[in-house]
């Protein structure tokens, strides 16, 4: 592995993790009310994209790292759908 790809998988690691904390309080709080669901829709489809272009040039840290974000983005999104339908 290029050294330049081991930054491009530290970058991807920080930066999905940061995803982590707003989950686990989604979760905890069985709540997402303070959640922009525009944001995070818009957000998906950035990853997606970012997916795909990942995929075309064969980059691993790209290709992981949106993977596990949108994964992360797509629960983010149910817990907001399903708390919001919770009275």
């Amino acid at each position: 592995m290029e050294n330049i790809e081991i930054v491009g998988m530290l970058a991807a690691f920080l930066t999905t993790s940061a995803f982590l904390p707003q989950v686990y309080k989604a979760y905890r709080n069985k709540s997402a009310k303070d959640v922009s669901l525009t944001m995070y829709l818009v957000l998906l489809v950035g990853l997606l994209l970012w997916l795909y272009y990942g995929w075309h040039i064969e980059s691993m840290a790209i290709i992981m790292a949106n993977s596990v974000t949108a994964i992360l983005v797509i629960f983010i999104l149910v817990l907001k759908i399903i708390y919001e339908r919770t009275p």
